[in-house]
């Protein structure tokens, strides 16, 4: 099951895509997040954060026209307004419970990132509402990036002046790909003719930041549809790109159809070609004057467009989750909300925060978490681990670092760890090496 364990990427041999989790963006695995310690994050809202900490805030839109074939995520395509109104007013109720904690102290958010689902999905009048309801609460004034990921096919020139209006700053565009089949073999819920129209809508209106996703591999993708792609999106010249390389998690349409059918590898592209499309697709970026920033992003001007939602998670900021399923880390203490759309909105009716399951990461735990998350940007800073944790990264991941550079990924010097691109595009499949060994040989999820 690809991205499981650390036995399902051989460093030698190159991958069918089969079923399972390949992206990397916690630890440790969801898998060993339980109930029982639910206990754990109640403290961690309790105690006074170290001074300097960085807080953001995520709120999760689970709404969607329509559900793709490869996602994973808890969405909803049949909920009435009424039961849409109902969802915003608790997640408003849940962040007031939150706004209350002694963690808060006093903070105001550094980032405010609003996922889906889909956001753009609301109304402008529920967007107005939902946001001055969270304002209220708490000050969004210091904030340096409000994030907001839209769906072209939702959005119209009316609607994005009210999200420019809410204060976001780094408005990020799921265009995933360009070519109507490949859109509609995806169940993409937006058209080829939609992606451009509401691009220009956007520029017109001057978004400080304007992201663009592609995913590359998507079932139908061909080298030359997949070029293509690049093509128009550098004709664009958002801000920034954003490349994921197709996944096929279990609890997908895909997934689900492999298995009634008795199916073990999906039918998108190979990891080799998934990796070899995204290494052409960085190539033409930088020859169009972007710089890679990390595993997945291209930026057009590093001096004026960041990603501090990524920048500042990585290097163990606090974030708070509202909405289903979403998740939390306060203090080394994952946790994440009920998953269920009922069970989240009852928890609240009762005035309780709707906590499932939580986390306490260990002192290494914690360590190992921002090493592999920032190893993603293709670069580790030793200096920063020595302040941070008092450890040299040279001795302590002596033994992994060492099966990676002999397998020709990264190079170590003074400064620290740097991949290399063939190391950085499949950075994923090499993180297990970094992962206790309780860890490597169970689901991730």
């Amino acid at each position: 099951m690809a991205g499981e364990t650390a036995s399902v990427f051989p460093l030698t041999l190159e991958n069918e895509t089969t079923p399972g989790n390949y992206f990397i963006s916690n630890y440790p695995p969801y898998s060993f997040w339980k109930p029982d310690n639910t206990g754990d994050a109640y403290r961690a809202l309790e105690s006074i954060p170290p001074k300097d900490t960085p807080l953001g805030i995520y709120l999760h839109i689970p709404f969607c026209r329509k559900r793709c074939h490869f996602c994973y995520f808890k969405v909803y395509t049949d909920m009435r307004e009424a039961e849409i109104q109902r969802y915003l007013e608790a997640s408003i109720h849940e962040f007031s419970l939150y706004s209350q904690k002694p963690f808060i102290h006093d903070r105001q958010p550094n980032f405010i990132y609003f996922g889906g689902g889909t956001p753009s999905y609301l109304s402008s009048r529920q967007l107005t509402r939902l946001t001055d309801g969270m304002k209220k609460l708490l000050p969004w004034d210091q904030a340096e990036e409000i994030t907001f990921e839209c769906e072209p096919g939702t959005l119209t020139e009316t609607k994005l002046k009210v999200i420019k209006k809410i204060g976001v700053t780094r408005l990020s565009l799921g265009i995933e790909n360009f070519n109507e089949q490949v859109l509609k073999a995806n169940g993409r819920a937006h058209g080829s003719k939609e992606i451009e129209r509401s691009y220009n809508f956007a520029q017109a209106i001057a978004f400080p930041q304007i992201n663009i996703d592609l995913i590359a591999g998507m079932m139908g993708e061909t080298t030359e549809n997949w070029q293509d792609c690049v093509r128009r999106t550098i004709a664009l010249q958002p801000d920034s790109v954003t490349i994921y390389q197709m996944e096929i998690p279990h609890n997908t349409t895909i997934s689900r159809e492999m298995k009634t059918h008795g199916e073990k590898v999906a039918p998108v592209a190979s990891w080799k070609d998934k990796r070899e499309w995204v290494a052409y697709a960085f190539a033409q970026l930088e020859a169009a004057g972007y710089t890679v920033t990390s595993a997945y992003t291209a930026v057009k001007d590093t001096s004026r467009s960041h990603f501090i939602y990524r920048d500042q998670l990585w290097r163990g900021a606090d974030l708070i989750g509202l909405g289903v399923a979403s998740f939390s880390y306060v203090g080394g203490t994952h946790f994440q909300n009920e998953h269920d759309f009922d069970a989240y909105l009852g928890r609240l009716q009762k005035d309780e925060l709707p906590i499932y399951r939580a986390l306490t990461a260990s002192p290494e735990e914690r360590l190992i978490r921002e090493f592999i998350l920032q190893m993603k940007l293709g670069r580790v800073d030793r200096t920063y681990f020595q302040d941070k944790f008092g450890i040299d990264i040279h001795q302590q991941f002596a033994k992994p670092l060492r099966v990676l550079q002999e397998g020709g990924f990264l190079v170590l010097d003074q400064h620290g760890v740097q991949l290399n691109r063939s190391g950085l595009l499949q950075v994923d499949r090499l993180l297990y090496e970094f992962f206790l060994p309780e860890h490597r040989t169970t689901r991730y999820t």
